[in-house]
């Protein structure tokens, strides 16, 4: 009897354990609010090349990524009826200086795709 009361609490501590490092690992992609989804892609205006390394950041609580090396950025905002978002360059010795952009996205779905441009300095 005391080996099972033994046996079925490390079994749940082992399932917990394993549910909080999943967790740890992957995040969770989304809380339960209502959030935008938003990705895209920035590209050179001269070159039309993808650039690595450009912030692209909401105006909530600095939530921001950086895009990867095909120009690629993803990310969960929450909601609002008017998000401004701020792309600007992280890394100018790498890819050359480019003109930071702002844009204001006025009332979003639930997944917004944006291309955008930036020129260089």
């Amino acid at each position: 009897m005391r080996r099972r009361k033994i046996r079925s609490i490390v079994g749940g501590l082992s399932f917990a354990s394993a549910l909080f490092i999943f967790q740890a690992c992957y995040g969770m992609p989304q809380d339960m609010l209502d959030d935008v989804f938003i990705q895209g892609k920035v590209l050179s205006s001269t070159t039309n090349l993808p650039l690595y390394g450009i912030k692209v950041e909401s105006d909530y609580e600095e939530n921001y990524v950086i895009t990867n090396s095909q120009g690629e950025f993803a990310f969960y905002t929450p909601w609002s009826d008017s998000l401004k978002l701020s792309i600007m360059d992280t890394d100018p010795e790498s890819d050359g200086n480019y003109i930071s952009k702002d844009t204001i996205l006025i009332n979003p779905g639930q997944e917004v795709f944006l291309n955008i441009t930036l020129e260089e300095n």
